[in-house]
């Protein structure tokens, strides 16, 4: 199973031990929609929430560096997205991640 495989299984499911597992301790996450910045931290507790439900995963691109991937995104409060992701990678685990969304119609 891929890394970014295994970050949906994580985020689809809400488990934050994959979550803990596959996030490396450096990690920083950008989302260019609000401009904010994560830390692994601030995700493994957001998975842990259950918030988001990720389908039509496509997986554009995956090497041992870096990974690309789309998917359509469902939120609890009813919200949806089409989500482009970058995944940088370090010692088997995301290091980086960008994410740029299209808010869709509910």
């Amino acid at each position: 199973m891929s890394i970014i495989e295994k970050m949906t299984k994580a985020v689809n499911e809400g488990d934050q031990n994959i979550a803990k597992e596959m996030i490396h301790d450096d990690y920083k996450f950008l989302m260019h929609s609000s401009g904010k910045s994560l830390t692994k931290e601030d995700v493994v507790k957001w998975v842990g929430m259950k918030d988001v439900k990720k389908e039509k995963v496509r997986v554009l691109f995956e090497n041992d560096d870096v990974g690309f991937e789309h998917a359509m995104v469902s939120y609890s409060d009813g919200n949806k997205e089409a989500v482009m992701s970058y995944y940088k990678y370090k010692d088997g685990k995301v290091v980086y991640q960008e994410t740029g969304a299209t808010k869709l119609r509910k």
